[in-house]
């Protein structure tokens, strides 16, 4: 039994020294393969920069603005008396002279003709006292009368003379007030409505009948903050922004829906003072409106062109970060690494920025490709196709926020 048991360990024993070394052989054999080749370095990243190209650029900037009737005129009866009727369409759009109201004119007409009547019965007294007057004349020269009497029939002459003329101021009153029931419109415009109907009756209280408002032509209004004005007078005195001459800005209307309107205009006032209210000052446009496609109280936005930004430096929005310390770009050096720049912007223009410090003529400034850059490492530079460069040296485009103009 002892001897079974010691040759069934034998056997076990040497069946584990196989498997050991076969797998000792197998190590061997994968050990003594090819080794793993090294991964060549990694190139360097491409970025796509542009080159800085100074240039001068126009400028252009807009407000959000209002439009104004340039002559609103409140349409009031001049007397007291029932309307008899509205002529006009109410929204429609009236010449000068047009009739727009009717108030009934009998009691007007009476008065016409009892002024006239009067005028009639004074005549005939002074016709009567110049007749007197005369006959008296030759009487007193020749002593046949006293002077007392030349006196007193002079007297009546001028009294009735004066008379007559009193009746003629009534007549021109009776006939002007007459002419006041036919109203018309002073001016060309579009009506509003109709303040008051057909058979009311009109007193100084309810005078108001309507209103006519001139359309061509048409007033602009925009508001100019503190802060904007002094960025303004900034820039000019830094040489950054050269105004045009005598400020005559050209101003285009932009509507509602992005479409520009036809006429351009200018601006003829601008207030004296600032609003206490909102800290600004009101700036007006003065432009033709002839086929009234802009109404009063309109919302719009004026671009104001004319300005010029000298030597202008730019660059897309998108090479534009900012860090802890502010604005930043990166910039490919000649020796082909990255550098970090910090930068000073201004205004925007389009999609693209100006940029006041910071960068030369001749750099080269990152635009696509810029993550994950750090200060000194080589990159592969490649230019920014054309049609995705934004630095086209375009006209600068500054929307500003609605404000309440004065």
């Amino acid at each position: 039994m002892n001897v079974k048991y010691g040759e069934l360990i034998q056997r076990r024993l040497t069946k584990l020294f196989r498997f050991l070394l076969g797998c000792s052989l197998l190590t061997a054999s994968v050990g003594c393969g090819k080794k793993e080749e090294a991964k060549p370095p990694a190139p360097p990243p491409e970025v796509f920069v542009v080159k800085v190209e100074p240039r001068n650029t126009p400028v252009t900037v807009e407000y959000v603005a209002q439009t104004q009737s340039s002559q609103q005129v409140e349409i009031r009866a001049r007397v007291n008396g029932f309307l008899d009727r509205r002529v006009y369409t109410e929204g429609s759009i009236v010449k000068a002279g047009d009739v727009l109201f009717l108030m009934d004119k009998k009691p007007f007409q009476a008065q016409v003709d009892d002024a006239a009547s009067a005028l009639a019965r004074q005549n005939a007294a002074l016709e009567t006292a110049r007749a007197n007057l005369a006959r008296v004349k030759p009487l007193v020269e020749q002593n046949a009368l006293s002077k007392k009497q030349l006196d007193d029939s002079t007297g009546v002459y001028e009294s009735y003379a004066a008379a007559v003329e009193q009746a003629k101021a009534q007549l021109a009153l009776a006939q002007l007030n007459l002419s006041y029931c036919t109203i018309t419109s002073p001016v060309t415009g579009i009506t509003s409505a109709a303040l008051q109907q057909d058979g009311a009756y009109i007193s100084p209280a309810t005078s108001q009948l309507t209103s006519v408002s001139v359309l061509s032509p048409i007033w602009v209004n925009f508001s100019m903050s503190q802060q904007d004005l002094g960025n303004y007078r900034d820039q000019i005195a830094k040489k950054l922004l050269i105004p045009p001459p005598d400020g005559s800005y050209e101003v285009e209307i932009i509507n509602a829906d992005g479409s520009v309107f036809p006429r351009k205009g200018r601006i003829t006032f601008t207030a004296p003072l600032y609003n206490a209210e909102t800290g600004t000052f009101l700036i007006r446009v003065t432009l033709d409106n002839p086929n009234a496609a802009l109404r009063p109280n309109q919302y719009v936005k004026a671009r104001l062109h004319g300005a010029l930004r000298p030597n202008a430096i730019l660059v897309p929005q998108r090479a534009v970060q900012q860090g802890g310390k502010g604005h930043f770009v990166w910039v490919v050096g000649k020796d082909g690494k990255a550098e970090s720049r910090p930068v000073v912007v201004g205004d925007w223009n389009g999609d693209s920025w100006f940029i006041n410090e910071g960068l030369q003529a001749g750099e080269q400034v990152v635009v696509d490709g810029g993550l994950g850059l750090q200060p000194g490492l080589a990159v592969t530079a490649k230019p920014l196709a054309a049609e995705k460069s934004a630095a086209s040296g375009g006209a600068v485009v500054i929307d500003k926020p609605a404000k309440k103009n004065n």
